[in-house]
């Protein structure tokens, strides 16, 4: 009952408030035709990326899991015309889905996707001088949450915004003795961002269509 609950308020709020128009609704359907994981974020979801990057007047964005580019095709139109975004895919079967749909969406000029490892393309940016960025999207392997966030640190400034997707785990985020790799890795990125003094944040559990899950926002404050 909750989750028809929670769909139908989806629905409701989408069906008012989310544009979700032709190269959206494509990328997410290419993306499935192609067998992709169904773990894009949700429309409102989407949308909440978007608005918190246009509210925070980002020029660059920096998104650690592409997947088929429909989060990264929702980032990319908050920029301005002059503003860029770096994504970074470690399968490139999914960085060839993400690429048609951000093209289709004509902003193949502004994402620059980057294949490979997350691990191995971070510190390529790093010595390229890619950052500083704006806002860090992080929606990847979440094992890895906590080495991303540790370069996510060094590509970003004072007044840089970090999101880390997926990190309630329909709850078991709440249990310190799981042997799962992925709530240990969420716990871990947790547990880095309260110690550390260059970060203020808060968590927010969601429930929606997807299902139970929530995201952390952190401010870069020094």
């Amino acid at each position: 009952m909750a989750q028809q609950t929670w769909t139908a308020v989806d629905d409701y709020f989408n069906g008012l408030l989310v544009e979700e128009d032709a190269p959206l609704l494509a990328a997410a359907a290419e993306s499935d035709a192609a067998g992709l994981p169904p773990h894009q974020v949700a429309p409102n979801q989407g949308k909440l990326l978007h608005l918190l990057a246009r509210i925070h007047n980002a020029r660059t964005v920096l998104e650690i899991g592409t997947l088929g580019g429909y989060s990264t095709i929702w980032l990319a139109r908050a920029l301005p015309g002059d503003g860029r975004l770096v994504t970074l895919e470690a399968d490139d079967r999914y960085a060839a889905v993400a690429a048609a749909n951000i093209a289709r969406a004509g902003l193949d000029h502004v994402v620059d996707i980057r294949v490979g490892r997350a691990l191995d393309s971070l510190p390529r940016l790093a010595e390229e001088g890619a950052g500083p960025f704006d806002l860090v999207f992080i929606d990847a392997d979440k094992p890895a949450n906590p080495d991303y966030l540790r370069w996510a640190l060094e590509l970003t400034r004072p007044g840089s915004v970090i999101i880390g997707d997926n990190v309630v785990r329909d709850g078991a985020v709440t249990d310190s003795t799981s042997s799962d790799p992925r709530v240990r890795g969420v716990r871990h990125f947790t547990e880095l961002i309260a110690a550390h003094p260059r970060l203020t944040a808060t968590t927010v559990q969601t429930v929606g269509a997807k299902g139970y899950d929530g995201f952390t926002l952190a401010l870069v404050t020094g």
